[in-house]
């Protein structure tokens, strides 16, 4: 699908054609964070790395809680046409520091083999500027 740039993507994300895949829901309820936590970094995030070659990008955005600002990343896969896989989603030790092609491929290889077969039913999706609670989230996801 060739170069793309995270707001090239993002008429992707508001239209909802986007899954959340194990590996992100996993570090999403051990780390604590959502759903629409994602959505937000990957509507008001920036780009820090892109791998045009396995077509995926690294995006940085934040969590706010109060007055405190908790960095997130997201790594999405655009290879499919018109859809954006959320591959994964942590909370870095270094926000700031990009992550190899290498470590990317680590941390998603245990879910290869789910990577296109399980998707959020379309209807619990975030809708635009709608967040959800996270104990919402949590309890579908749990």
């Amino acid at each position: 699908m060739g170069r793309h740039s995270l707001f090239d993507l993002q008429d992707l994300i508001w239209a909802g054609r986007y899954s959340i895949k194990p590996h992100a829901a996993r570090h999403a309820i051990s780390e604590g964070f959502t759903e629409a936590d994602i959505v937000a970094t990957l509507e008001r995030g920036r780009e820090i790395a892109v791998y045009p070659e396995d077509s995926r990008m690294l995006i940085l955005g934040y969590i706010c809680v109060s007055t405190i600002k908790i960095p997130l990343h997201v790594v999405v896969d655009y290879s499919l046409y018109r859809w954006l896989d959320v591959v994964t989603a942590f909370i870095p030790e270094n926000p700031y520091r990009v992550i190899s092609r290498e470590r990317v491929a680590i941390l998603v290889s245990k879910d290869r083999e789910d990577l296109r077969e399980q998707l959020i039913d379309p209807s619990k999706r975030v809708k635009h500027h709608r967040a959800r609670s996270a104990r919402a989230w949590r309890g579908r996801h749990a």
